[in-house]
């Protein structure tokens, strides 16, 4: 970065907040990086881990003196978070946050927060399905995209450091409108979480009727539920903050299904392989 930061300070240090962390320390982005958490045993593992400097279970020591606060919490902690810290930053400090859902953000920290403090939303479109400090490694965000979502209220000056943290993590960077952003990602990223949960729990039922249903599980099945193991208060909480952009990507969904169940029942082969081949055409280009 053009611009060595004092102070950064991360809010949540698993799984996004660890990995930026230890990137933040390896490339010497700062003088000093401070974590805070509500686990003391998770925030000494990550200072034991490199992912940060020092911690801090108090909120005010934590961010008092930061240049750039970065809110890495569940989803639905952001906006509680932001209100919190908002009289202990300092002025013209830093705020950004990691949340996969971003309009009610946006719009709510750019009410609550001073106007001293600028404010960036951003997502690093990275994750797995593991979650904590031990989990956090240096190439999560490696090649994937980081979208931006500045207003018409956002600094230029904040958001072209938002924007030079994540290149540095080797994200690539883009900028979209917080709505947009949600619409777009309830059907690339929250709609196959919903349906891995959906396939999983409906299947936990029918083993009732076929005992043993799921020692026969293979490779497919397994592929397509991996993200059926990622953390059921997480995506509970981006439902709630997202919840109109992906119910209308169930209904999209439930579309195809319907689509693919007449062309079975008609004994459509032909299209039934269109839309397959449509399918493959796409997911092998990815």
């Amino acid at each position: 970065m053009r611009t060595r930061l004092e102070k950064i300070a991360i809010i949540g240090v698993g799984l996004i907040g660890g990995s930026l962390g230890l990137i933040c320390r390896e490339k010497r982005l700062a003088g000093s990086v401070w974590g805070h958490g509500r686990s003391e045993s998770n925030l000494r593992k990550a200072v034991e881990l490199g992912l940060i400097d020092r911690y801090s279970l108090d909120l005010r020591e934590a961010v008092e003196g930061a240049d750039l606060v970065v809110l890495a919490t569940p989803v639905e902690s952001i906006i509680k978070t932001g209100e919190k810290i908002s009289p202990f930053l300092r002025e013209n400090a830093v705020v950004t946050d990691v949340g996969s859902a971003k309009e009610k953000i946006v719009r709510r920290m750019e009410e609550i927060l001073p106007r001293n403090i600028r404010f960036v939303g951003a997502h690093p479109i990275a994750g797995t399905e593991k979650s904590g400090p031990e989990a956090a490694f240096a190439e999560l965000f490696q090649d994937r995209y980081c979208i931006l979502t500045p207003t018409e209220y956002t600094d230029n000056g904040a958001l072209g450091l938002v924007r030079e943290l994540w290149e540095q993590t080797g994200a690539r960077v883009d900028v979209m409108d917080p709505e947009k952003h949600d619409r777009i990602l309830a059907l690339i990223s929250h709609l196959p979480h919903m349906a891995a949960y959906a396939l999983v729990d409906s299947l936990s039922k029918k083993e009732r009727e076929f005992p043993g249903l799921f020692s026969y599980v293979a490779g497919g099945f397994r592929d397509f539920s991996r993200i059926a193991s990622s953390s059921p208060v997480m995506w509970k909480e981006i439902c709630l903050q997202n919840g109109k952009a992906i119910i209308q990507g169930i209904e999209v969904l439930r579309g195809a299904l319907s689509e693919i169940a007449e062309a079975i029942e008609n004994g459509n082969g032909e299209k039934l392989e269109k839309i397959f081949l449509n399918a493959k055409v796409i997911r092998d280009g990815l």
